[in-house]
């Protein structure tokens, strides 16, 4: 999808509108030729109806100026220890960054307005250091960033906070990002960096749970990118916090911020809350709340007849979606390796539970599931749902020649005549 296609667009709007989205920007995006290109983006948000923060760092700043001026800086980011040089240098970096982006926000009709709501205290001595000029977030000034918000006004958070004594400290803005956005309720947090994302294992990451995001910083933090760790790591605290998404992208691609909010591909890295923690995999106790659940839809031939053998056979590709433990709802995705390609089936929610979106969160956990297994393209064949899969999971009409060969025989033999649905899962 096209950024600027508006049909592409419009399915999101009534999820976004009146939410509130923090993107937190790198200091060296800031200066970078595509930052214009951010703001305009921003800009698109707003004209949604989409409630925007600006968080901003200064690290690189920081250390141009150093080199300038000819002096050691004691940390780059906020972290670590800030002496008192370090934070004539933080001060410099963050005022001239915090009017550059006033100014773009200027040039595409917003109102903004930079803000002291980070109210800090010293992070004091840690391991025997003390970090002097360094700070940790006490508080967050929550009235003053709604007040602008409800005004329609942009607030623009700097990587400073200060005290009751009128002090400044140095703050880390990742950190400051997961505060506001924790703070404001946030549905978004987006991390603008010059990384394409999280790369494991020599891939970027499209999607994963923040439970698979939690097992890579607890026994393989080493293999993480040291510019992208402290990304990885508030990522992981926000989604923790409330955050339902958090997105890591590169800020040098042109569209990419609209590219990554408004298409299921995106461009850089997604991790999500665990919002389908109602959702489990199937185990053979659970065979004949399948086989309940599915029983009348079986019987108006809406879905194919499953025996318990052939459940049994394949429990691993079904799913249950529990509310008070109670099975309300099931999935299957079978999985076809050779071909890259993944099927959707057996979806079903009893209608005790329908028009509250389970079909859908089940489609897309589905959906998930392949991307994470690095699937190309997901499958759906329907008798009488098709225009559900085409307008709730985003499917396109297909042809049987679609269909890996072991299925195709299958679906000739079953004499169903169900369409064959497609849905690309990579550019």
């Amino acid at each position: 999808m096209k950024p600027t296609d508006l049909r592409g667009i419009l399915q999101y709007i009534p999820r976004f509108r009146e939410k509130t989205f923090i993107v937190s920007i790198d200091g060296a995006i800031v200066t970078d030729e595509n930052f214009a290109n951010i703001l305009l983006d921003v800009a698109v948000l707003r004209s949604l109806n989409i409630r925007v923060a600006l968080v901003h760092g200064a690290s690189a700043q920081i250390k141009t100026l150093a080199e300038e001026q000819k002096v050691t800086p004691s940390d780059l980011d906020g972290s670590g220890v800030t002496d008192a040089e370090t934070l004539k240098l933080a001060l410099t970096a963050a005022n001239r960054l915090t009017h550059e982006i006033l100014e773009g926000l200027s040039a595409n009709d917003l109102r903004a307005a930079c803000t002291n709501a980070i109210i800090a205290h010293p992070m004091g001595i840690l391991h025997g250091m003390d970090h002097l000029f360094t700070g940790r977030g006490e508080r967050l000034d929550v009235e003053l960033l709604q007040t602008l918000l409800n005004q329609g006004v942009v607030p623009v958070v700097p990587p400073l906070g200060f005290d009751g004594d009128g002090k400044t400290y140095r703050v880390n803005s990742d950190s400051v990002a997961l505060e506001v956005a924790q703070a404001l309720g946030a549905i978004k947090l987006i991390y603008i960096t010059t990384q394409d994302g999280l790369v494991h294992q020599g891939q970027l990451i499209r999607q994963m749970l923040v439970a698979d995001l939690d097992a890579i910083l607890a026994d393989h933090k080493e293999e993480v990118s040291p510019e992208i760790l402290s990304k990885a790591s508030h990522a992981s605290a926000a989604c923790h916090a409330g955050v339902q998404r958090v997105h890591i992208i590169n800020g040098r691609v042109d569209e990419g911020l609209l590219a990554e909010v408004f298409s299921n591909e995106g461009i850089g890295t997604l991790i999500y809350a665990n919002e389908y923690q109602q959702i489990r995999r199937a185990l053979k106790k659970d065979i004949r709340a399948i086989q309940m659940l599915t029983k009348k839809s079986v019987e108006s031939e809406e879905l194919v007849r499953r025996t318990r053998a052939g459940i049994e056979k394949n429990i691993g590709d079904f799913y249950i979606f529990e509310i008070d433990k109670n099975p309300v709802a099931c999935v299957a995705l079978h999985v076809y390796l050779e071909q890259n390609k993944g099927e959707l089936a057996c979806l079903y929610v009893n209608p005790s539970h329908e028009n509250q979106g389970i079909g859908r969160k089940l489609i897309q956990f589905a959906e998930s599931k392949a991307r994470e297994m690095g699937l190309g393209e997901l499958l759906a064949l329907s008798t009488q749902a098709f225009t559900y899969f085409q307008s709730k999971g985003g499917f396109a009409e297909g042809t049987p020649d679609d269909l890996p060969s072991a299925r195709r025989e299958k679906y000739e033999q079953s004499g169903r005549k169900s369409k064959v649905l497609v849905k690309k899962l990579k550019s």
